[in-house]
């Protein structure tokens, strides 16, 4: 049984890509993140649930320095999170994110979106960058759509294309914030389609999510927050099966029993 837990821990910190290490965070004298420790292992899948100010969207926002931290340290792939600067919009270009609200340009084409960040921070040259984001928009499954405007495509469209143009990056790891509660019900499924194929695929994410039936299919661990504490983290079976602290009993039975 030892050998089963050493292992369990040193997985991931014999190939950790994201570190976070007595993390806390304040809102003014709100605490929305508090003492947090969290490893994520290259290729693992970390689903971030807990109810609404639980500090889930905050954790994933540190991530990448959309919101600054107040004590601790995060470092991905073994490097600090630089505070700003150029060094900050190179790791940008590692951590890929997508967001709520789609965020696509308005007056650019699907393919300009896919192709813009490739150009500007990778330098790659147009035509390769065109080719790349066109394979990638085939690949979430709106390639018939590269020539139109995000407000011609469907909200799961759009989000789609904020996926492919975050791949288009080749990101390290992916941040994923809420990224199906802006979309209608018949919508989310197509999202939620592309993400488990990235999962199955070996990309790296951490998935802030109300979608318990993600939770369970894709995520290797499942990590429950609550009043800007991590409560407790597990495999997906074991959490949603047992958990094993009160307010996570509490959040599951509010939610899975409706």
């Amino acid at each position: 049984m030892s050998e089963v837990s050493v292992t369990k821990d040193a997985t991931p910190v014999a190939d950790a890509l994201v570190v976070l290490n007595n993390v806390n965070k304040h809102f003014g004298a709100l605490h929305v993140l508090q003492d947090i420790d969290l490893t994520i292992a290259r290729g693992e899948v970390v689903v971030v649930i807990g109810p609404s100010g639980s500090g889930k969207s905050t954790l994933c926002r540190t991530i990448n320095r959309l919101e600054t931290t107040d004590s601790g340290t995060i470092s991905i792939d073994g490097k600090p999170l630089p505070q700003e600067g150029r060094e900050l919009a190179r790791l940008r270009a590692d951590v890929g994110m997508v967001f709520q609200s789609f965020n696509l340009f308005a007056h650019k084409t699907v393919l300009e979106n896919v192709t813009l960040g490739q150009v500007k921070v990778r330098k790659t040259d147009r035509k390769t960058a065109e080719t790349k984001a066109r394979s990638l928009l085939d690949r979430v499954g709106v390639g018939a759509q590269a020539d139109k405007y995000p407000a011609q495509l469907s909200g799961g469209q759009q989000q789609r294309v904020a996926i492919a143009r975050a791949l288009a990056m080749d990101p390290k790891v992916m941040l994923f914030d809420e990224p199906t509660s802006a979309l209608d019900p018949e919508m989310i499924n197509e999202v939620l389609e592309v993400m488990r194929q990235l999962a199955a695929d070996g990309m790296t994410m951490v998935v802030v999510t109300h979608e318990m039936g993600f939770a369970r299919s894709a995520a290797n661990r499942v990590v429950f927050m609550a009043d800007g504490k991590i409560v407790e983290e597990a495999r997906p079976d074991q959490f949603f099966a047992n958990p094993r602290s009160d307010r996570a009993k509490d959040f599951l039975s509010k939610i899975l029993h409706h």
